[in-house]
This record gives C-alpha cells, structure tokens and sequence, in this order.
C-alpha cells in the first residue's frame, strides 16, 4: 500500500468520525442530560445489531446567509442520519433527526436525504420509520425549508397504502414538522420528552391568551388520549424503539406482500369454558371485551393501538393460528360499547390501514347504538358515523366478525354486518340481534297498551320479556342467513382460526375509480 494510498484511507476514516460526531461532544452530553438518546444510538437501538448502512453522510448544508458559510457551520450529514438495515432480518428504511446540529431543524439538504430514502423505501418495497426531534424549519434557509417539508409530504402521501410508514416524536415537533408524521399510519410518542404543536404555548398565549405549558398543550398524555394525534405513548425512548420493533412483526413490507407468520405453540383447536361465562346475565352489566381478545387469541397477546384513545372501542393486533389480524371490539366496560364521535373515526382509521396491508379484519361486536345528544349531533357523528361504515364497505381482506351481545339498530350495520360484505359473521347465543333495545323498543310498540293497563310496570315487564325472547336473541337473523351460524363462546378461537384458513384465497374488488370520497 502506497503513503498516497494510506492518506486517502485517513481521511476517509476522519471523514466518517466527523460525520459520526454531530453537532460535537459538548452536544451530545446536554442531549443525554435532557433523557435523549442521539440520533445514531436511536437508530442503532430500533435496528439489528451491526445492519445499519448510511446513506449521505458528507452531506453539507448549501445555505451561505447569516454566517451559515462559516466552516464551523459545515457538519457532515447536516441534520439527519439516513439510510437502511434490519428489524428481525427484515429490510426497513430509517431517517433519524440530529437536535445536536441546528436543534436539528430541517434545511434543504435535511429535507433531500430523507425524500431519498423515502422514494428508496417505496422503489424497493420496505417500511420507512422517521425518528423526530427537531425544532423545526431551519429560518436562515427561508422558503427554501418550507419547499422541504412540502417535498416530504408529497411523498409521505403517494407512499400512503403502498408501504407502512411509522413516526417517533422523540423530541419537539412543531409547525410544519407536524404534518410528516400526520401524514403516516402510526405516530409514537415519548412521555416528558417529547411533543407536538402546530403553534407553540408563547404565540398560543399571544394570540388567545391562554397560558398553557409545552406538556399540557402537546405533549405525549395530550395527543395519546384526548386528541388521538398518538396511536402508541411510551415511558422511554428504549420502549417507544422497542414497541416499534415490535408492531413491525405484524406488518407485511408492503402492499403486495402478506405480514410474516409467526408459528406459536397455542393450540389452533383450544376452547376455553371461561368465555362462557363472562357474559353477564344482566344485559346492563359490564364485562372486559380485552379479556375475551386475550382468551382467544395466540399466546393471550395483544397489541393494543389508542389505548387510551376513545376507549369505548378497541383496537389493535393479534395472532390467530400465527397469522396476524387486526381486531376491532366494543368495549362495554366504557359507555356501554356506544359508538360516538372519537370512536367512529379511531376504528375507520385502524380498519383502512389493515384493508391497505392485506391484514383481515375481525370485529368483536356488542354495540348498543351511536351515542345520543346534541353534543355529538353538533359535532358530526352522522358523518363520523359514515366514515366507519364506508371503511368497513371499503375493505376487501377477509372480515370476520363475532356478536357476543348486542348488535341494536344501525351500528349492528355498521359493524362488518353481512350486508356490507362481512365473510363469516358468528353469534354467541348471549347476542341480542334488534332495532333497539327491549325497554325502548316496547315503549315505542306497546305506547297504547302501557297507557290502558291497570298496572303499566307488570305491564311493560311482561311485554320486555315476551319482546327479548322473540326478537333479543340471535336466531331470527340466523334463520335469515345474515348469521352464518350461532357458536358457544368456548369455541370461537377455533372457528375464527378455521374462518381465517378459509378465506386465506379471498378474493374481492372494488368497482374501478380514481378513489373513493370518504365522508372526511
């Protein structure tokens, strides 16, 4: 090897330290000082050992105003870590955004890396994952940060159903930067250390005078529960990383792609006598609908998206016979399993990106109707209504659904009924098929007769139960063919898994158009 040689091989070397170094030792002791990781230990956390290959690390920052050409200024890679390795052997592409350098605001070389990576994730076929932590537009660079963000847009949107895509809020997000991540199908979050905002608590208190800290008005507790901007909220950085990783295995890379099957040693056959009993006999009482998912499900494992989101519907990803479904549930333990505002859109939202990504759809229902009021009425819940039913009438992966209870007026439709194409709709014997429930209905029918009987509560008691043995009960609809069969609840882990391995070679279609214009 020649001196020449040998020089040229330095410097590479010295290259690439610089490169690996950000915004310097000093800003990487005030980043883990702040409970962060850097921007490199990120994406060496969330990936396989060893598999991360960069992409543009001696990318220099253009700008030349406001003493931005300055060497001290020039940080190789500027502001983001791009490129690809593995999550479980499974190729993924990553962009992690450097707070050392420039608080890691996005500039318009920021913004070309991660365009390449993403136009490389859609050309190839493989999930994107964006790590946030910046303060936003880089204002030396003016407009041309704003065209930036628009670039990363675009291109968020034309990779929507065609690869998953995933955000970590890791740090700040605020203004413009929102919108990426908006823009994907799942946002996490990191409590305490991260937030976003489209206008900060300052301009916020400027405008309407309201004093409200960066926690309260944006932070991980905010978005995960009352806004539903986060689909998942984690304790840590390594957990949010890890939860990533791990919602990951139940997706395919792609839209032509099936998710992996993950062989488990919970037997496809099981039956289990407790779901038997956790109806209640009262049809008022609560029960826990995530402890039925739990006993039917492979392993008792479920991965729970919204958690604390509109939690009188629950979403989320399990195994059934190691392939990976998506289930929806009304949760009675929570308004009664009433569909409202929140709880329309979370489940529209989580069936259309299970539709995009081949993942069947199985809906747990007991639902006693669309919540009343003025306040939702004012609010759209027609129209929110409309979104979860056209999601469902939308999707073409296999839909299985199971009525453990009620299913009253239009939401018993909206809930993957057979009359929107649902494949194998199932009934626990506990299930109640009706316009309404038994009271109302009977004060609606029986009006007349209540106000002439000489005892109007024996009366109404004797007309509920004649009423909920003719009509509150599953058999009317199954004698009708729109239940294909009524099951005991014990077996209902083994006739979904059989459902699934059946409608596996599904095949269904959509009437051709542009797209469709989903009541937004």
């Amino acid at each position: 090897m020649t001196n020449q040689h040998q020089d040229k091989f330095d410097l590479l070397r010295q290259m690439r330290e610089r490169s690996r170094q950000g915004g310097g030792a000093e800003r990487i002791e005030r980043q883990h000082k702040n409970k962060k990781m850097t921007a490199r230990e990120r994406i060496e956390l969330l990936l396989d050992v060893g598999s991360f290959r960069e992409v543009d690390a001696f990318v220099v920052q253009r700008s030349r105003d406001f003493g931005m050409d300055r060497p001290e200024n020039q940080y190789l890679g500027d502001s983001v870590v791009t490129g690809w390795g593995t999550i479980d052997g499974r190729l993924v592409y990553v962009y992690s955004q450097d707070f050392t350098v420039f608080g890691g605001s996005l500039s318009e070389v920021h913004s070309e890396k991660i365009c390449k990576v993403m136009e490389m994730a859609v050309k190839n076929g493989a999930p994107i994952i964006g790590l946030n932590d910046s303060g936003g537009a880089r204002i030396q660079e003016g407009v041309v940060s704003l065209g930036g963000y628009a670039d990363i847009f675009l291109r968020n949107t034309l990779a929507s159903g065609v690869i998953p895509q995933i955000s970590a809020i890791m740090g700040p997000c605020a203004g413009g930067a929102v919108y990426s991540p908006a823009l994907t199908d799942f946002i996490f979050m990191v409590q305490d250390t991260s937030y976003m905002f489209v206008t900060g608590p300052d301009v916020v208190k400027a405008v309407t005078h309201e004093d409200v800290s960066f926690e309260d008005l944006g932070g991980a507790s905010i978005h995960s529960a009352t806004s539903g901007v986060c689909h998942v909220s984690t304790p840590s950085e390594a957990d949010c990383l890890y939860m990533i990783r791990e919602l990951l295995s139940y997706l395919p890379q792609n839209n032509m792609e099936d998710a992996p099957p993950k062989p488990s040693r919970d037997d496809a056959l099981r039956t289990d006598e407790r779901l038997n009993a956790i109806v209640p006999d009262n049809p008022n009482k609560p029960y826990d609908i995530k402890e039925v998912i739990n006993m039917i499900v492979d392993d008792g494992h479920f991965f729970e998206i919204h958690e604390h989101y509109a939690p009188n519907i629950v979403v989320g990803f399990a195994r059934l016979g190691g392939r990976s479904v998506g289930i929806v549930a009304n949760q009675p333990m929570v308004l009664a399993g009433v569909l409202d505002i929140d709880a329309s859109e979370k489940a529209a939202r989580f069936i259309r990106f299970c539709d995009c990504f081949n993942i069947p759809i199985i809906t747990f229902e007991d639902v006693p109707g669309f919540m009343p009021g003025v306040k939702q009425e004012h609010g759209g819940i027609i129209r929110a209504g409309a979104k979860l039913l056209y999601a469902y009438c939308e999707a073409t992966v296999p839909k299985l659904t199971v009525i453990t209870r009620k299913a009253y007026g239009g939401a018993y439709d909206v809930m993957s009924s057979k009359h929107i194409r649902g494949d194998l709709n199932l009934a626990w014997p506990t299930a109640e098929i009706a316009v309404m429930g038994p009271d109302g209905a009977v004060n609606i029918i029986f009006r007349r007769e209540l106000a002439e009987a000489a005892d109007p509560v024996a009366k109404k008691a004797e007309l509920v139960a004649m009423y909920r043995e003719k009509f509150a009960n599953p058999y009317v609809a199954a004698s009708r063919g729109f239940i294909d069969d009524v099951i005991m609840p014990a077996e209902t882990r083994a006739r979904l898994i059989n459902g699934l391995n059946m409608l596996q070679n599904k095949r269904d279609e959509n009437p051709p158009k542009k797209h469709g214009n989903i009541p937004l």
